[in-house]
């Protein structure tokens, strides 16, 4: 089992790779690594924060995918109806854009430091933009 530890804004988490379950979405994420961006809140999906990803072609489908991930359950939308994004929700979560509801490919669940999810989301809501970095777990 595969594990990347993520760095967001000033909190770290520890989250389990979903090999068995989106094995094309952990293998396509994994040549990304590490992953520097930014993470800002959600706009239609609830208690959530999310990373744009533009116009990035991952080269995925759907698997593993859901609109209603739980807290520390995160996902890669691949693009299609709305941009490429990761979805990173740390509460009550219905995965949408301005298009409507969506569906995304839960690839990484947080297994430690999901007692700061919501910290987490309060400080992309009220301060906005957090730099977060993930990197493989040596």
């Amino acid at each position: 089992m595969q594990k990347l530890k993520i760095v967001a804004g000033p909190f770290e988490f520890v989250a389990r790779m979903e090999d068995e379950l989106a094995p094309k979405t952990c293998a396509a994420f994994n040549q990304l690594l590490p992953f520097r961006n930014k993470i800002i809140q959600a706009r239609w999906s609830g208690e959530s924060a999310w990373i744009p990803l533009g116009d990035l072609d991952v080269g995925l489908g759907f698997e593993n995918h859901t609109s209603h991930p739980g807290a520390g359950q995160i996902l890669l939308y691949p693009g299609g109806y709305s941009e490429t994004e990761i979805l990173f929700p740390y509460g009550s979560t219905c995965f949408a854009s301005k298009m409507g509801q969506l569906a995304g490919n839960h690839f990484l669940t947080i297994v430690e430091g999901s007692e700061q999810l919501r910290d987490l989301g309060r400080l992309v809501l009220w301060e906005g933009a957090q730099d977060i970095l993930f990197t493989r777990v040596e």
